[in-house]
C-alpha cells in the first residue's frame, strides 16, 4: 500500500493480486488501484465474478491542500437516507428543555459557519452503525465533549451542559 501527498492510499494490480493470495476474501472493490484500467479490463475480458477496483488518479502537484480538503469534504460515504436528513431538525427534536434548545440552535449555527453540517450527518450514520453492531467506544475525549451537539448524536457521553463546557472549547 502506498499513499500520496495528500495521504490517499492506492496500490498497483501486481501488490493487490498478493494480498488476494493471502486473502482470498479480501474486498478488493474497496482498494484504489494506480493501474485500475489493466485489472478492470482483465476483470470484463474473462466474465471474472470478482468486483472492479476503483480508480486512482494522482493529483497534479501544484493541486492545493485546501482544495483537496474541499473535495473530500463533499465525498461522504454514507447511504441516501443520511445524506438527506435535516440534521439541525433531527438534534433540535432531540433537545427536553428550553435551554438545550438555546444551547443546540447556537452550536448549529457554529457548525454551519462552519459547514460541517455533512459531518454530523456522518457522525450520526457512524453511530448508528456501531450501535447497530454493538460496537463499544469511548466516553469522550478531548475538546469535543464541549460539544452538546455531539452528546445528543452520541459521538460521546459527557453532558456538557452539566457540567458548563462552553462551545468554544471545541469549535474555535
Amino acid at each position: 500500500m502506498k499513499y500520496d501527498n495528500f495521504g490517499q492510499a492506492y496500490t498497483t494490480t501486481d501488490e493487490l493480486c498478493d494480498l488476494l493470495y493471502r486473502d482470498p476474501a479480501l474486498r478488493i472493490g474497496e482498494f484504489s488501484v494506480e493501474d485500475w484500467d489493466q485489472y478492470n479490463s482483465a476483470v470484463k475480458d474473462t466474465y471474472a465474478d470478482i468486483p472492479f477496483v476503483k480508480e486512482y488518479h494522482p493529483l497534479p502537484p501544484d493541486y492545493s491542500v485546501d482544495v483537496f480538503h474541499r473535495t473530500q469534504q463533499s465525498n461522504w460515504y454514507m447511504p441516501t437516507e443520511y445524506k438527506q436528513l435535516d440534521i439541525a431538525q433531527h438534534v433540535l427534536d432531540l433537545c427536553k428543555t428550553d435551554a438545550e434548545l438555546q444551547r443546540v440552535g447556537e452550536e448549529l449555527l457554529l457548525y454551519q459557519e462552519r459547514n460541517l453540517f455533512d459531518l454530523l450527518r456522518y457522525l450520526k450514520y457512524f453511530v448508528d452503525t456501531m450501535r447497530l453492531n454493538n460496537v463499544l467506544w469511548g466516553l469522550g475525549r478531548g475538546s469535543s465533549v464541549a460539544s452538546y451537539v455531539l452528546y445528543l448524536l452520541g459521538v460521546h457521553r459527557i453532558n456538557s451542559m452539566y457540567y458548563d463546557l462552553t462551545i468554544e472549547e471545541f469549535l474555535k
